[in-house]
């Protein structure tokens, strides 16, 4: 085959072709539209060897390049050629066989039907970084060419027409580069990941008035972790804390202040503080772990008593409630700025959240998108929630299935539910609340006595516990009537797990627990109660004055 009356329609071949003046080739010679042919032409003035690269035959050059050349010619893309490097990368091939049968690896990678679309369209086509079998990538492009045989010695049969110019360029140093930088980017994003998860509650307490379920999903592989969190912290007295944060930016870094700052908030909350009163202590803190770092958060507690749901939220996302008759709340107001940018005095709100509600408590990556406002998104979100039905986790399952979260999500998404029971029949007998308002001076103690023995007898306790319970809540009323002032209620509360005895009054000087010495009269009351009491503590009451409580595990019943 005679290959100089083959010819490609790459780029700059016809200007330089043009300005060959010299070669005196006529447009009659080379046909309408065809591509002159690269010939060899010996220097009229000059030495051969100075010919530059135009003037070297195209197998010649072709057989120079690193690069691996194939070409292939007509519907079967017959082999018409292919170079040195070609023939070492994948053995000899033979001339004027099918590119089916005789370029296996061109098979294997998938690259025939391209090369049907690349004589059908007449336009190039590249594929990058494709690995061979014997582990080399390459960057394919297939180019069209015009295949001129005007009838000279040698040309193969139907050779005439349309071909394909297979050219393959050796990225193997480049791939092999992009997959360590990958791997590292994996490994990187897997310490994250398993940062994230370890800092997080690894499994959600679970208090008597609610039912709580929380899911965390880290945004795709392609995606650095962020720092979603969330908690769940029982203070005592049958109060729960729930807070739930997103830390700005990506990384280990920000899954470490995630760390830090859910900390602090476990600390916080023992200390039984108002929601503000925390989110203040914690904007402070976000401040001297990193200056520069942002996160939002929002902290509610709910008393089951109170049946509503007291929360401050420093720039985060309004709480949803389903109330029992399906009648979606936001909770809006009031929203402070994100944690650590100081200078700022958070305030709390409150939403109701009674028998049969359910509350929900998420991060942006559940509402936010590219396309939309986040209003629309919250506003989806709140259809999403009239619907979903179910005990928390699956509520949880549907409003992340609602809103499009799929394991290639592009953030990370952080959803915690909170469900508030209503019971009836037998579960609500487990379920009691009894009050007694105490008025008066002294006299107020035998009748606190009297009250709390007749309801911890009609709640048919053992007796060990009845008298327990009795002498506790005589300690805590004689406690508030000597160093409380009005007013002042005796609360007594079962569940189905403990026995909570609480008294609130007017001052708001919280008791502590101290050695009394032999001679001291007073001092021993709050001893008492730590003594047999499961636990105790003491908070200051939103209105003013303080509450004091202590508990009793209940035995557990088969």
């Amino acid at each position: 085959m005679n290959f100089t009356r083959w010819s490609a329609r790459l780029p700059g071949t016809q200007r330089r072709a043009a300005a060959r003046s010299d070669h005196g080739v006529s447009q009659s010679q080379r046909g309408e539209g065809a591509v002159p042919a690269a010939r060899h032409e010996h220097a009229v003035d000059g030495d051969a060897s100075t010919a530059g690269i135009d003037e070297l035959p195209a197998r010649e050059v072709l057989d120079r390049v690193p690069a691996l050349v194939a070409l292939v010619h007509g519907p079967d893309h017959r082999i018409a050629y292919v170079n040195d490097a070609y023939v070492a990368a994948f053995g000899d091939r033979p001339t004027g066989a099918p590119a089916r049968e005789a370029l296996p690896e061109l098979e294997e990678l998938g690259l025939l039907p391209l090369l049907d679309q690349v004589l059908r369209s007449a336009k190039p086509r590249t594929v990058k970084s494709r690995k061979v079998a014997g582990g080399r990538s390459y960057t394919f492009t297939c180019t069209p060419v015009t295949v001129s045989a005007d009838g000279a010695e040698g040309a193969p049969e139907g050779a005439s027409g349309s071909g394909v110019l297979v050219f393959a360029a050796d990225v193997t140093d480049h791939a092999e580069a992009a997959e360590r930088l990958r791997a590292s980017e994996r490994r990187q994003r897997e310490t994250a990941v398993t940062l994230q998860r370890s800092l997080l509650p690894q499994e959600l307490e679970q208090p008597d008035d609610l039912r709580i379920a929380a899911t965390y999903q880290p945004g795709g592989t392609e995606a650095a972790v962020g720092g979603d969190w969330y908690d769940v912290i029982t203070l005592g007295g049958g109060r729960t804390a729930l807070v739930i944060g997103d830390v700005m930016g990506r990384g280990v870094r920000a899954a470490a202040v995630m760390g830090q700052l859910r900390t602090a908030v476990r600390a916080y909350a023992r200390l039984d503080l108002p929601p503000h009163e925390v989110l203040q202590l914690l904007d402070g803190l976000a401040i001297e772990i990193d200056a520069n770092q942002i996160a939002t958060c929002v902290y509610a507690v709910h008393d089951p008593n109170e049946g509503r749901l007291v929360y401050a939220s420093a720039g985060h996302l309004p709480i949803l409630v389903r109330d029992e008759s399906g009648t979606i709340h936001r909770a809006e107001e009031p929203t402070g700025p994100p944690l650590g940018t100081g200078g700022w005095l958070h305030a709390s709100g409150s939403v109701p959240l009674g028998p049969g509600s359910t509350a929900v408590m998420y991060t942006d990556g559940l509402v936010e998108r590219r396309d939309e406002d986040i209003d629309e998104g919250v506003a989806a979100l709140e259809r999403a929630l009239a619907g979903a039905t179910g005990t928390p986790q699956v509520v949880c399952d549907r409003l992340i299935r609602a809103a499009g979260v799929t394991a290639d999500h592009d953030d990370d998404v952080a959803v915690l539910v909170l469900q508030h029971p209503a019971r009836t029949g037998p579960d609500g007998e487990l379920f009691r609340n009894a009050a007694l308002e105490l008025l008066g001076g002294v006299e107020a103690a035998p009748r606190a006595r009297a009250f709390a023995s007749g309801v911890l007898a009609s709640w048919r306790f053992s007796p060990e516990l009845h008298d327990l319970g009795v002498l506790a809540a005589s300690e805590l009323v004689a406690n508030s009537l000597q160093h409380g002032t009005p007013p002042m209620r005796l609360r007594l509360r079962r569940t189905d797990r403990r026995l909570i005895i609480e008294v609130t009054d007017g001052d708001d000087h919280l008791p502590r627990r101290r050695r009394a010495e032999p001679a001291d009269e007073a001092g021993r009351g709050i001893a008492i109660v730590a003594t047999i009491a499961s636990n105790w503590g003491s908070r200051r009451t939103p209105g003013g004055g303080k509450a004091v409580w202590c508990e009793f595990a209940l035995p557990r019943t088969p």
